[in-house]
């Protein structure tokens, strides 16, 4: 029915705590309710106008009486609360056994490991925030050569490097190696992340040369079977690292939200004209919700919507916009990890009216539903909203 589906994943922007959130110590939180709260309220008048404020009730935001985009919310099947869990289960995969987490540092055995694989020792080895540990432990770096390997709440392992101790390519084949010989097994975390960084003692910053290794998806994903039926499938931001690789056609990395933006104008403006365009737009979580900063990340809201409202206007009536997030990460919480939130879910179609989509029972609904549009066989999780779009 549509020639292109185009999901934006807001990433870490939930929309309130889902009912099992007290066992992952989220009880009350709400990424988006939160935040509006904290600012006395929000200006998202693009958003509004799609339907945000049918979701739930927020600070100011208004709720149309006719919204231009279908509206819900989505709860996550998978156990998790993280990046790799709310992007693969979107499309078709979710996973039931908690990935490997590490709160207190990582065992000596894959220490060791580390070490055997990549030559080097390490500094760190604990649960950390990324921007505080390279404060911490940078000077030693410096002075050392060795990599600060650290952990969060999730299932990763992050190694932090000055880009001129270790050069990036010289890192980025560490990441490699670690995820092909370290992280596995009992060790399969979901992902290896590295982290350049520059400046000096006390002036350390990261930089935008991350990049992930990922776990490979279980099962097949609508991703694949996209691919296999000669659909484009194009990852925007950070998709591409999520899947590593798997099911995509081509990639395009991103710096930022605003780089992210651009890239996806480009991309729908370009000449795929049938196929799924994937971004995830990463600054919401990793510069805001990670460093608890409520003011920033409402800023990043509102330039969002900005963005939002020159980009609808690209959209022909074939298209089917996809917005949603893949977790939460509540800035106003004590902690900076990510969440167990509901997630928002807008669907938009130029020239159509929405209607309520209600509560989701799984993140697999926009897979299912990318599947049925495409003509594609039935995957075993979520459930398609198509014939919701077309009534």
């Amino acid at each position: 029915m549509f020639k292109r589906i185009i999901v934006i994943v807001m990433d870490s922007v939930g929309v309130g705590a889902l009912p099992d959130a007290a066992e992952y110590g989220d009880l009350g939180t709400d990424t988006m309710g939160n935040i509006a709260r904290s600012q006395g309220g929000l200006f998202l008048p693009s958003l509004e106008r799609l339907g945000l404020g049918k979701i739930a009730a927020f600070e100011g935001i208004n709720s149309p009486d006719k919204p231009a985009a279908w509206y819900g919310k989505m709860a996550e099947i998978a156990k998790g609360k993280d990046t790799t869990t709310g992007h693969w289960e979107m499309v078709g995969c979710p996973i039931f056994q908690p990935l490997p987490l590490y709160p207190g540092g990582f065992p000596e055995d894959l220490i060791a490991n580390f070490t055997a694989v990549t030559g080097r020792k390490i500094l760190g080895n604990k649960a950390a925030s990324g921007t505080e540990i390279i404060q911490e432990l940078g000077e030693d770096h410096l002075r050392t050569g060795y990599p600060i390997v650290y952990t969060s709440a999730d299932s990763v392992l992050q190694i932090a490097a000055h880009e001129e101790v270790i050069p990036l390519d010289e890192l980025y084949s560490m990441g490699k190696i670690v995820r092909e010989k370290v992280c596995i097994g009992r060790h399969a975390m979901g992902r290896v992340i590295v982290r350049p960084f520059i400046g000096t003692t006390g002036h350390f910053t990261r930089t935008a040369n991350r990049h992930d290794y990922s776990l490979l998806p279980p099962t097949i994903t609508v991703l694949d079977l996209l691919k296999e039926a000669g659909k484009a499938v194009i990852g925007v931001g950070k998709i591409s690292d999520i899947f590593a690789g798997k099911g995509i056609t081509a990639s395009y990395p991103t710096k930022s939200n605003d780089h992210g933006m651009r890239t996806l104008q480009n991309v729908i403006s370009s000449e795929v004209t049938e196929g799924l365009i994937f971004a995830n737009l990463v600054e919401f979580d990793s510069v805001y919700g990670h460093r608890n900063d409520c003011q920033g990340y409402a800023y990043a809201l509102q330039r969002f919507d900005g963005q939002l409202e020159l980009l609808l206007p690209l959209l022909a009536e074939t298209d089917l916009l996809i917005l949603t997030a893949d977790h939460g990460c509540d800035p106003t919480t004590e902690g900076t990890d990510h969440t167990r939130e509901f997630v928002p879910l807008l669907v938009y179609n130029n020239g159509r009216q929405g209607d309520n989509l209600g509560i989701r029972t799984s993140f697999a609904d926009i897979g299912a539903t990318i599947a049925e549009n495409f003509s594609l066989r039935s995957l075993a999780y979520g459930k398609s909203f198509l014939a919701d779009l077309t009534r």
